[in-house]
């Protein structure tokens, strides 16, 4: 993990990011953010991501009311995944994080302690 500035923070690059709107039967989101969202998933670049407290931050797109996180290394992969259900400006979104880093188990384990300290508070 690069540029860990404090305990309750941790960055990393994704390889994949792909965010679209949950619950299916939730407020449709502008046709601006539709676009941003379409433009972030099918961007072949890293993604800098950066978590702090309850907010998650992909490049420049703010998620905030974190909930239902799961993290997990899938089998027979060196890789580690991030899932959760937040709110984009005033929509609300699923968003998958993939990372392929070296370090993946080291975000991994960064991860699980940041879930489990959102879900102890």
């Amino acid at each position: 993990m690069s540029n860990k500035k404090s305990e309750s923070e941790i960055n990393f690059q994704a390889d994949k990011v792909y965010v679209h709107r949950w619950p299916m039967d939730s407020q449709h989101w502008s046709p601006s953010l539709t676009e941003e969202i379409e433009h972030l998933n099918k961007g072949k670049e890293k993604k800098s991501i950066r978590i702090k407290d309850t907010r998650v931050q992909i490049n420049n797109y703010n998620f905030d009311e974190i909930k239902k996180i799961g993290v997990t290394v899938p089998l027979f992969k060196k890789e580690t995944t991030t899932v959760f259900e937040g709110k984009i400006q005033d929509f609300y979104a699923h968003v998958h994080i993939t990372t392929m880093a070296k370090n993946y188990l080291e975000i991994f384990n960064a991860l699980m302690g940041w879930k489990n300290n959102l879900i102890s508070k």
